[in-house]
């Protein structure tokens, strides 16, 4: 039977390619005791339910803070547009 460091496993630093480099080392029947034991666990978080948790269009947008009153946006339309070429482009 296969066993590997307690630090890689209670630290969760192996890669997905080291464990599978590892599983390739387990006899045919160790391969389908990990399936046996598996496979329960995925189907398990697959058909469970998970709560979505969804935040408002608003909260979203909490963090930039207040928006611009209609008096700063004309205010900024009226300095941009005084900026503007006035002449035909045709």
């Amino acid at each position: 039977m296969l066993r590997i460091t307690v630090e890689a496993a209670v630290g969760g630093r192996m890669t997905l390619e080291e464990v599978f480099s590892l599983v390739k080392q387990l006899s045919l029947v160790d391969k389908v005791r990990l399936i046996e034991r598996v496979a329960p666990e995925i189907e398990r978080d697959l058909t469970e339910p998970r709560p979505m948790s969804r935040r408002s269009l608003w909260g979203l947008c909490a963090d930039l803070g207040t928006a611009p009153s209609a008096a700063d946006i004309d205010q900024a339309r009226r300095e941009e547009w005084a900026s503007f070429p006035q002449e035909d482009i045709s």
